[in-house]
């Protein structure tokens, strides 16, 4: 039997899965999608299995999407690419019915908190306070621990980032008060959680959250 690939499984939930414009009301709306940024060959998988499946699937809602990053400036893989970005300075969150956050834009994991953008953490706070569904996918609820939206609300990520592994070490202090409640799709209120992304499917074998993640962003804004 031939063997299908984890890229296909996804894009074919991807396209299986339709959510017409009129379960958003009249017009649909707008969401802001915060990825990592840079010049990278790993970023190949994000571009084309997270951006590229998260807005389809957001296409399908009705949806449009804005893409913004701390320098606006392309993001290239590879062999992917994504240029047409706006700068979080300039975003309104006021625009926007509410934000998703693809995984390696928030730290933890790969790559250190301190790499957290300050511009990324006060669009999540806005969004928030003015009633808005935040969704974080892989290691990217580490921006929302750093914004401290996570106090006392339950998240998932890949792993308890409080409990050193044998494979990893490090552990990530601004999830105290936070609960950690598995690597699976996790839902607490406004704010949405999945710790298992492309990436994170490749290296570990677990399953993807991009599209359970993606469809359970876009009921929460249709309720809004």
């Amino acid at each position: 039997m031939k063997k299908i690939s984890i890229s296909a499984v996804t894009i074919f939930l991807a396209l299986a899965i339709s959510f017409p414009s009129q379960a958003l009301g009249q017009g649909g709306g707008k969401v802001l999608m915060i990825p990592r940024e840079g010049f990278s060959a790993d970023l190949d998988l994000m571009i084309k299995m997270e951006i590229g499946v998260m807005r389809l699937l957001l296409k399908n809602a009705g949806l449009d999407v804005d893409i913004a990053t701390t320098t606006g400036l392309p993001i290239w893989g590879a062999n992917e690419k994504v240029t047409e970005i706006k700068m979080l300075r300039n975003i309104n969150i006021d625009n926007y019915a509410g934000v998703i956050i693809a995984c390696m834009a928030g730290g933890g994991g790969s790559n250190p908190p301190s790499s957290v953008s300050p511009e990324a953490v006060a669009i999540v706070k806005k969004a928030l306070s003015a009633g808005k569904p935040v969704a974080a996918n892989g290691n990217a609820p580490a921006l929302l621990a750093e914004a401290g939206v996570l106090k006392g609300k339950k998240y998932s990520f890949q792993r308890d980032p409080l409990k050193p592994t044998a494979r990893v070490a490090l552990t990530l202090p601004a999830f105290e008060g936070a609960i950690y409640s598995g690597s699976g799709l996790v839902q607490d209120g406004l704010i949405i959680t999945s710790g298992v992304c492309a990436n994170t499917e490749k290296v570990t074998g677990m399953e993807n959250g991009t599209v359970k993640l993606t469809s359970a962003f876009i009921a929460a804004v249709a309720k809004k």
